[in-house]
C-alpha cells in the first residue's frame, strides 16, 4: 500500500497504536519520565474510534494498582473512579433459583473489596486528558491499517487508514490517503486480538513455544434503574445457568453511579455446539427468578460486545520484536478468574515504555526493547497471571461445576505456595473446538419482550453503531465460498449465531433453496468473534475506515 501511494510522514520517538488503558499509559509515563529527565521525547497515540472511549467496553471492577502506580494522585486529579466495591456475591445458578457461594470459601486474590466499578471508558478519556496535559499528541479518528518495516525488516512505525475509498476499490471526491507514523519504537496497544498485532505474532512468530490463546466473548448493557433497587458498590458474579455445565462463562452486574447497574454476560469462546449464540443466552439470563428483578422498571440505555483474552500465563506471547512491543490485551494479560485486565494493561505498558525512553535516551531505535520483557518477568502482573494459570484448562477438561471447585483449590494452594508444580495445556484453539450440527441439538430460543429481553438490531442501535456504508467491507473473506460450501454443512454456518451484532446471515430464495452468505458490515460493533470462532479461519478482520463503528457512552 504504501509503496503504491505518495504519504506524508511525521516522526516521532514512540508511536502508540490503540487509546485504551495499555497505550496512554505508555505514553503517560514516556512524558514523565522525559519530563523528570528534561529529555525532549516525541509521543503520539492514534485511536481507530471517533473519542478516545468510543471502543472501550468492560465490566469494569478494576483494582487501582494501575492507576496507583501510573497517577498516585489519581483521586485528587479527579479520576472518574469514585464507586468502591461495597458488597461481592458470588452465585451459581440453576433454572430457577440460584445458591450463593460464601466468600470465605475464595481465596483472597478473588476479594473484591478495595477495588472500584468504573466505566472504563470514561477512565481512558479521563487517562486522556492526562496524556495530552503532558504533551501527548493523540489522534482520534485514524485506525492503524499497515505496519512500516524498515529494510532490515524491524517495525518503523504505522500507516493509517486511507479515507474516501470506495466499496469497489475507486477513490472517491473526499479521497485522501493514509499518514505514514515513523517511530523509533511502536507500541501496539490494539486490545483483543488486533488486526496488525495479529500480522506481528505471525510474521515474527512470537507465539511460538507458547500455548494458543484463548478467548471469551462479553456482551454488556447499561441500564439505568430504579432506585429503589440499586446497591452503588455491590459486585454480583454468577455461573450456571443459561448455560450447560460443559459451556464456560458466567455474568455480572455492578450497581455503580447514579442507579446504573452494567450488566453483563461471557461466553468461552472453546465451545462446542454450533448452534450457541451468546447474544440470546444473554438475553435469556436476565429472566432468571435471582436477576429478572434489578431491572423491572428500569430502562437500558447502551449495548455492546467485545471478546476478552483468556489464556493467561501460557499464551503470553513473545512481546518485543525488533522496532516494538505488545503491550495491554494485545498480548493477553487477563486475569480470568477475577474478570479483571485493565490494571495488568496499564502496568505493561508502564514497563514498556520504560525500557523504550532508556533506549531513545541511550540514541537507539529500532532493536528489541529486552528490557521491557526482563522487567514483565519480575514483574506483579507475572505472579499475578503465573498464580491462576490452571483456571482456565480445569474449566475447559472438568466443567464449570467441577472447573470452578478444583480451580479454586488450585488458587488457595497457590496462595499458601504450595499450587501444582506444572502448567496445564490449552490445547485447542478456539476455532477448533465446533463438533458438527448433526452431532449437537438446536437451540430454540424465547423471543424477546422488548422490555428485559431485545434483539440484534435494536440493540446494535443503542451502541450508536456507525460505518460509511460506502468503503471497502472490513470483514473479508479468504475464500468467498467457504461459508456456503464447508461452514454451512458441518456447521450450519456458525457466523450467523456467535456474532452479537447480527453481521452475517444465510439467506435463501422463498422455497428454501439457493443460500447466500451475507455480510451486514454496517452492523459490526468490532467484537472480533468472527476473526476468533470462524471454524475454517476464513474471516479476517481488518480496520474499517477510521472513527467507524461503535460510540459507547459511559461503557
Amino acid at each position: 500500500m504504501s509503496e503504491q501511494v505518495e504519504r506524508e510522514f511525521m516522526e516521532y520517538d514512540v508511536v502508540v497504536v490503540g487509546g485504551g488503558p495499555a497505550g496512554l499509559s505508555a505514553a503517560i509515563r514516556l512524558r514523565q519520565l522525559a519530563a523528570a529527565e528534561d529529555f525532549d521525547l516525541s509521543v503520539c497515540v492514534i485511536e481507530k474510534g471517533s473519542e478516545v472511549g468510543a471502543h472501550i467496553l468492560s465490566g469494569a471492577v478494576i483494582d487501582p494498582i494501575g492507576l496507583d502506580t501510573l497517577l498516585p494522585d489519581w483521586r485528587e486529579l479527579g479520576a472518574p473512579v469514585d464507586t468502591e466495591v461495597t458488597a461481592d456475591h458470588f452465585i451459581y445458578l440453576g433454572p430457577a433459583g440460584g445458591l450463593r457461594i460464601p466468600n470465605i470459601l475464595f481465596p483472597p486474590l478473588m476479594n473484591n473489596h478495595g477495588n472500584y466499578i468504573v466505566s472504563l471508558g470514561n477512565v481512558c478519556r479521563w487517562l486522556a486528558e492526562q496524556a495530552e496535559g503532558l504533551g501527548v499528541e493523540i489522534y482520534p479518528g485514524f485506525a492503524g491499517a499497515e505496519v512500516l518495516y524498515g529494510e532490515d525488516g524491524s517495525v518503523r512505525g504505522v500507516v493509517t487508514g486511507d479515507m474516501g475509498v470506495a466499496k469497489d476499490g475507486s477513490h472517491k471526491d473526499s479521497y485522501t490517503p493514509g499518514i505514514e507514523l515513523r517511530g523509533k519504537y511502536t507500541f501496539f496497544a490494539e486490545g483483543v486480538r488486533g488486526s496488525l498485532s495479529k500480522e506481528l505474532i505471525r510474521k515474527f512468530k512470537l507465539d511460538e513455544g507458547c500455548e494458543p490463546q484463548k478467548f471469551g466473548i462479553g456482551l454488556k448493557e447499561l441500564w439505568q434503574v430504579d432506585p429503589s433497587k440499586h446497591r452503588k458498590g455491590l459486585v454480583q458474579h454468577t455461573l450456571g445457568w443459561p448455560l450447560d455445565n460443559s459451556t464456560g462463562g458466567g455474568s455480572f452486574l455492578y450497581h455503580f453511579g447514579e442507579n446504573l447497574v452494567s450488566v453483563g454476560f461471557v461466553v468461552h469462546l472453546n465451545y462446542s455446539n454450533p448452534y450457541l449464540s451468546p447474544f440470546d443466552e444473554f438475553q435469556r439470563f436476565k429472566h432468571h427468578p435471582s436477576i429478572v428483578e434489578t431491572f423491572e422498571g428500569g430502562k437500558r440505555i447502551a449495548y455492546g460486545a467485545r471478546a476478552i483474552t483468556e489464556g493467561g500465563f501460557q499464551s503470553v506471547p513473545k512481546l518485543t520484536f525488533p522496532g516494538g512491543a505488545l503491550i495491554g490485551c494485545s498480548a493477553g494479560f487477563v486475569n480470568v478468574p477475577r474478570i479483571k485486565g485493565s490494571h495488568n494493561a496499564m502496568l505493561t505498558g508502564i514497563m514498556a515504555a520504560e525500557a523504550a525512553f532508556e533506549a531513545v535516551k541511550d540514541g537507539r531505535q529500532a532493536d528489541e526493547l529486552v528490557t521491557y520483557t526482563q522487567a514483565y518477568e519480575k514483574s506483579a502482573v507475572y505472579k499475578d497471571l503465573k498464580r491462576v494459570r490452571n483456571v482456565k484448562p480445569l474449566l475447559s477438561r472438568l466443567g464449570t461445576f467441577l472447573g470452578t471447585g478444583f480451580g479454586a483449590l488450585d488458587m488457595w494452594m497457590n496462595n499458601l505456595g504450595l499450587g501444582l508444580p506444572f502448567t496445564l495445556r490449552h490445547k485447542k484453539p478456539d476455532h477448533a473446538t465446533l463438533k458438527k450440527a448433526s452431532a449437537c441439538k438446536p437451540i430454540v430460543y424465547p423471543k424477546p419482550d422488548g422490555k428485559i429481553s431485545f434483539d440484534k438490531l435494536s440493540s446494535v442501535f443503542i451502541s450508536a453503531t456507525n460505518h460509511e456504508e460506502d468503503q471497502p467491507v472490513h470483514l473479508t473473506l479468504k475464500d468467498p465460498a467457504i461459508p456456503i460450501a464447508y461452514n454451512l454443512p458441518n456447521f450450519d454456518e456458525p457466523a450467523q449465531r456467535y456474532c452479537p451484532a447480527g453481521v452475517y446471515e444465510v439467506i435463501r430464495d422463498d422455497d428454501g433453496s439457493n443460500p447466500r452468505f451475507q455480510i451486514n458490515a454496517q452492523n459490526c460493533v468490532h467484537c472480533k468473534t468472527c476473526d476468533i470462532k470462524d471454524p475454517a479461519q476464513n474471516i479476517n478482520w481488518v480496520v474499517p475506515e477510521g472513527a467507524g463503528g461503535p460510540n459507547y457512552p459511559n461503557m
